[in-house]
């Protein structure tokens, strides 16, 4: 059993990551020490903040925890999402997710073990909501 704790000040600084644009702090809840399969990963997103297009090999779940956000898909366009939504992106479908220029946003992404993948840095155009 592993018990973790989402009331933390341990953030991982990702700004810089070649995931994430802007701003971003992450805490780990769940990792490859903790589990063979789930991943769990807690994101703050400051306003601007967010991720570039990318891919995973698995599902993956968002659960909004705080603020207000911006999810999109290539298929399905951009989505405003707050505190409370769920959002899944299905296996290989390309997308990108994080705050609006003007409201941060956290989420727990829920992810399997597998791959992401980084796609071109187009730029991300979003409301200022």
């Amino acid at each position: 059993m592993h018990i973790a704790n989402t009331n933390t000040n341990d953030w991982e600084n990702r700004t810089g990551n070649a995931m994430f644009m802007g701003e971003v702090h992450a805490h780990g809840l769940v990792d490859d020490k903790m589990s063979e399969q789930t991943r769990l990963l807690l994101v703050k997103f400051s306003p601007g903040g967010r991720t570039r297009w990318h891919t995973h090999s698995f599902e993956q779940a968002l659960v909004i925890v705080d603020g207000r956000g911006i999810v999109a898909s290539e298929t399905q366009g951009e989505r405003i999402v707050q505190s409370g939504d769920v959002v899944v992106f299905n296996t290989n479908e390309k997308h990108w997710h994080g705050a609006t220029n003007t409201t941060g946003m956290s989420h727990i992404a829920v992810n399997l073990a597998g791959s992401n993948q980084i796609l071109e840095d187009s730029e991300i155009k979003t409301p200022n909501v």
